[in-house]
């Protein structure tokens, strides 16, 4: 019985560990239709695109390039930023999320 409940607190712990949430910091913002096109210059993506693509999602690129899609919520709050940067290019946020798989579970996003 010892030996049971052992086991299902470490599997408990593993779990936790991972779906502990992420920072990602000075990473680029980016709507799905876009990712391969901008991937190689993201920066050069603009603002008034990732708004005229809004209808497939965002995500980020990674530092080691992989891009995590947004979550609904993250999408909204994606949405919600680019409409009130004053920025015309160079998307650069800080992003805070648990991840699984390729997707991102966003809980804030601000945009840099």
């Amino acid at each position: 019985m010892k030996l049971r409940i052992a086991v299902l607190a470490l599997g408990a712990a593993a779990l936790t560990g991972v779906l502990a949430a992420e920072t990602f910091k000075d990473v680029s913002l980016i709507d799905s239709q876009c990712v391969d096109k901008v991937k190689s210059n993201p920066d050069k993506h603009t603002v008034k695109c990732a708004l005229s693509c809004e209808d497939g999602g965002y995500g980020i690129l990674t530092a080691d390039g992989k891009y995590l899609k947004f979550d609904d919520a993250g999408n909204k709050k994606a949405i919600a930023a680019l409409q009130a940067t004053k920025k015309t290019d160079h998307i650069r946020a800080t992003v805070e999320g648990t991840v699984a798989g390729d997707q991102l579970k966003v809980s804030s996003l601000a945009l840099q």
